[in-house]
C-alpha cells in the first residue's frame, strides 16, 4: 500500500511545476488575474512541502537530511520559502519564475531518486542536527537567490546600455529594485547561515567524538561567513550600491559553492557521516 509520504512525494514536483507555470505565464503575459493568485499557489505548495517533510520525519524517525536526495527536497523548499518571504517583504512579484525554476529542478530529482529503506546512523536522528542542517541550507538558498537577482541585474543593465527595450526590460523590476532584492536575499541567507553556525559550534562537539574546530568544512564555512559579513558591513558603512553590491553577491556565491565542493569532496571532514 502506498503511504501518504509517497503520495505527497509524487505530488510535489507537479505542485512546483504548476506554480512555476503560473509565475512564468504572468511574467510573459502580465495577466492581472495571476497577480495575487500566483502567491497563493506558491503558499499552498510550500505548506504541502512542509507537511511532506514533517510526515517523512515522523514516519522514518529522523530529520530528512540523511542522503542527498532528502537534502535536495529541503533545498527545493528552502529556495521556495526564501523567495516567498522576500516577495512578502518587498511585494515584488515579477521575478518568481526565475527562482522557482531552481526549486522545481531540485524537487524533481529528489522525488525521482529518493529512497525509503536504508540504515540511518543514530546521530542523524537528532532533531537539533536537523535544525542545524536546515538552517544552513536555508542560508545557502538565500545567497543563491541573491546571485540569481545579481545576474538579472547584469542582464537588465546590459540591455539598458545597449538600448534594448524588449521583454526583459518591460517585465523585470528596475535596477534599483533588483539590487535591493539581491541584497535582502543575501542578508536573509547570512542570518540563517549564522544560526546554523551557532548551533554547530555549541552543540556538535558533544554529538561527534571526532569533532575538531580545525575541521576543513568549519574553516571554509567560517571564511564564507566572514566574507559575507564584511560585504554587508561595507554596504552599510562604505555606502556600497549598484554593481559593487551585485558583483559582491555573485563573487560571494561562487566562493561559497567552490568552498563547499572542495571541503566536501577533497577534504577529510567529520561532516562526511552519511
Amino acid at each position: 500500500m502506498v503511504s501518504t509520504v509517497e503520495i505527497i512525494n509524487i505530488i510535489l514536483p507537479f505542485a512546483y511545476l504548476f506554480t512555476f507555470f503560473i509565475y512564468a505565464l504572468d511574467f510573459f503575459n502580465e495577466k492581472k488575474s495571476f497577480a495575487n493568485s500566483k502567491r497563493i499557489f506558491l503558499f499552498v505548495t510550500l505548506i504541502t512541502h512542509v507537511c511532506y517533510l514533517l510526515l517523512r520525519t515522523i514516519e522514518f524517525d529522523h530529520p530528512p537530511i540523511t542522503n542527498k536526495f532528502e537534502i535536495f527536497s529541503i533545498l527545493a523548499f528552502a529556495i521556495g520559502f526564501s523567495y516567498f518571504i522576500l516577495e512578502l517583504l518587498t511585494d515584488v512579484r515579477g521575478t518568481g519564475a526565475f527562482i522557482i525554476l531552481f526549486a522545481l529542478l531540485f524537487q524533481i530529482v529528489s522525488s525521482l531518486f529518493i529512497e525509503n529503506n536504508y540504515v540511518v546512523p543514530d546521530v542523524l536522528r537528532n532533531r537539533l542536527l536537523g535544525i542545524h542542517v536546515i538552517s544552513a541550507l536555508l542560508g545557502y538558498s538565500g545567497i543563491t537567490i541573491s546571485a540569481v537577482y545579481g545576474l538579472l541585474f547584469l542582464v537588465l543593465y546590459k540591455n539598458l546600455k545597449s538600448s534594448k527595450f524588449g521583454l526583459i526590460f518591460n517585465r523585470l523590476p528596475s535596477l534599483e529594485i533588483l539590487e535591493k532584492l539581491s541584497f535582502n536575499s543575501l542578508l536573509i541567507g547570512f542570518v540563517l547561515f549564522t544560526v546554523a553556525i551557532i548551533i554547530g559550534i555549541t552543540w556538535l562537539p558533544s554529538a561527534f567524538p571526532n569533532f575538531s574546530y580545525s575541521d576543513p568544512k568549519l574553516i571554509g564555512t567560517g571564511f564564507v561567513w566572514i566574507i559575507y559579513g564584511a560585504g554587508i558591513l561595507c554596504k552599510f558603512t562604505a555606502n556600497w550600491y549598484g554593481k559593487k553590491v551585485i558583483w559582491f553577491s555573485i563573487a560571494g556565491f561562487l566562493f561559497a559553492i567552490i568552498s563547499l565542493i572542495l571541503t566536501t569532496t577533497l577534504a577529510n571532514t567529520f561532516h562526511s557521516f552519511y
